[in-house]
């Protein structure tokens, strides 16, 4: 099986095309390709396909064999894949998700795609629907063991905490604590976020099913949908995470935007 390995900030997943590929069973696959030393070592798996929706279509699973419904960060790859290895000779591009529909739009010099800015649609911000188990019409502020957390869908659950400490202990102690914690029936991923301006976020990101990524992109737009809704930041800020930072914009009209580069690490063959 062919495939290629890149990354989006540091998030780094093993790419397959299914125009020229065929993928019996995707969990098991994301298990064994994923693990570090023994396989590829990767953020997950992620499937390119077509779609009778969009122009493409998406599919995410991470290292334990569960299927994600959204990543920002493979958004971006997607769409470089797509236009430099001939997929497509357009720019601007809608990708099928199992969150739904993403517009993407790469901007190319000489041939390459420099950058790709997704429309991630709108936050959902319903504790019902994002889901988390609280009360009310927003979880906003609130109060986990001892914590204030604010809970965010962008086709995947966030709850974010605001904190001046990003240290490794606090990630690794209540990363995977908030991740099962009984409020999210379907888990959730964490961001550990610090305010360092009204324009500029640093973010640590749990990811859920993974343990800590270096970047984030559906963590990126939380933590901006987040603070804002707290009053922290502006309605656009640069989100600062271990990998890189993303351009991260919440429109008038209620659409997350984010923007940044994707690479091609290397391609290879599969031989499981």
């Amino acid at each position: 099986m062919r495939f290629s390995k890149m990354q989006g900030i540091g998030n780094d997943y093993i790419y397959v095309s299914l125009f020229t590929e065929r993928v019996e069973d995707p969990s098991s696959l994301a298990v064994a390709i994923s693990r570090p030393h023994f396989g590829i070592g990767a953020d997950g798996l992620v499937l390119i396909g077509p779609s009778e929706k969009a122009d493409f279509s998406m599919r995410i699973f991470n290292p334990d064999g569960s299927e994600s419904e959204m990543c920002g960060n493979a958004c971006r790859c997607v769409g470089k894949y797509v236009y430099e290895r001939g997929l497509t000779d357009r720019t601007q591009l809608t990708l099928e998700t199992p969150a739904g529909m993403r517009g993407l739009a790469l901007t190319v010099s000489e041939g390459k795609v420099d950058h790709v800015r997704v429309d991630m649609g709108r936050p959902e911000l319903n504790p019902v629907r994002i889901p988390v188990n609280a009360p009310g019409t927003r979880a906003v502020r609130l109060p986990v063991d001892g914590l204030e957390l604010t809970c965010v869908s962008m086709g995947n659950p966030h709850a974010v905490l605001f904190t001046e400490d990003l240290s490794d202990e606090t990630v690794a102690r209540l990363g995977p604590k908030l991740e099962h914690h009984p409020l999210f029936p379907h888990r959730t991923n964490v961001e550990f976020v610090r305010v360092e301006a009204p324009d500029r976020l640093r973010v640590r990101v749990w990811e859920r099913g993974v343990g800590e990524t270096l970047a984030c992109g559906t963590g990126a737009c939380a933590a901006l949908v987040a603070a804002n809704l707290c009053g922290l930041c502006e309605r656009s800020a640069e989100v600062a995470l271990p990998g890189g930072s993303l351009r991260v914009s919440w429109l008038p009209d209620g659409h997350v935007t984010q923007e940044g580069p994707a690479e091609f690490v290397y391609d290879g063959d599969w031989l499981e």
